[in-house]
């Protein structure tokens, strides 16, 4: 069966010349969360993909050191934002786009099935009937094969369900952001084994991004250095990847995957900041409403995960 959206991002990304696509990229090693500042040189438009909110989980403090060297490179640049964008509720940061939001304007954005997410995690936190689980708390809400632009560059959504249900990828002009459904060549896969996660689903969507062009640069939103690695690495092409990626190059089937996949998970422990980020990301990266004695909380929800 032809899929359109595949054949439809193939060709923006044949059309696109690599010089027309500005990408800036900031490590947060903490986390090893890689956010993206991409930007159209024309016009100045900008994006920017999975940002961070600095957190300490022993002290409990937010800071704005990573967001700030955003806001610095995107007003050394004259950019202007025009979109925050997620592409998931992330397990392991919080995120920074209302902060971002508040000081580069734009509008914060991920994937519809955002509002399954929040179903499955507001009963994990026993959210009460003022968490709506309807996605309002975004600005946008994309679906597969929706498109939209950054300046002059056009962009298209890709839907990769299977690490959580609400995963995208953002292919901005040449360059495809794939959050967390793939990591560098040496490093593998996504796991599958969150709630709503599925690593049948996660070889299938996996299979279709890897139906674009050899050429198409991929950026991937973490890196933890494979053994044997020095350095942190974030680009790769999708032609590395159908090759080399050590879970899923070409010959290994969907069962072997699922095989390995789901074995692989089971030995995991869960992101030491799943807790706070999740209950924050669903909420589009906005922090609790403080309480009556002016202090925002976070609930730990005992022996659910």
């Amino acid at each position: 069966m032809t899929d359109s959206v595949i054949q439809q991002a193939s060709a923006q990304i044949a059309a696109t010349p690599s010089d027309s696509v500005v990408i800036k990229s900031f490590f947060d090693e903490p986390t090893n969360t890689v956010s993206y500042v991409v930007h159209d040189p024309e016009s100045k438009r900008a994006a920017i993909i999975d940002s961070v909110l600095d957190y300490d989980a022993a002290s409990g403090r937010t800071s704005f050191s990573s967001a700030d060297a955003i806001i610095a490179y995107a007003g050394e640049k004259d950019l202007a934002v025009d979109w925050l964008l997620e592409t998931h509720a992330h397990a392991d940061h919080l995120s920074a786009a209302p902060y971002l939001k508040n000081k580069l304007g734009g509008k914060i954005a991920i994937g519809r099935e955002i509002i399954h997410v929040q179903s499955v995690f507001g009963k994990i936190f026993n959210e009460g009937t003022e968490f709506a689980r309807d996605g309002s708390e975004f600005d946008h809400l994309f679906e597969d094969g929706d498109q939209f632009h950054i300046g002059e560059i056009k962009a298209t959504v890709l839907h990769l369900p299977g690490h959580t249900p609400a995963d995208l990828a953002y292919v901005v002009g040449d360059a495809v952001f794939t959050g967390d459904t793939l990591f560098m060549p040496d490093y593998g896969t996504a796991r599958a084994d969150f709630p709503g996660g599925d690593s049948r689903m996660l070889f299938r969507s996996i299979r279709r991004l890897m139906e674009l062009p050899d050429q198409t640069r991929l950026f991937h939103c973490h890196d933890y250095k494979a053994v044997g690695r020095d350095n942190f690495a974030w680009e790769t092409t999708v032609g590395a990847q159908r090759v080399g990626n050590v879970h899923v190059h070409e010959g290994v089937s969907e069962d072997d995957f699922v095989t390995m996949r789901d074995a692989r998970d089971a030995t995991l422990s869960m992101p030491k900041l799943i807790l706070p980020s999740i209950q924050v990301n669903i909420r589009a990266g906005h922090l609790p409403e403080p309480e009556a004695n002016g202090t925002r909380f976070l609930k730990i929800p005992l022996d659910v995960l």
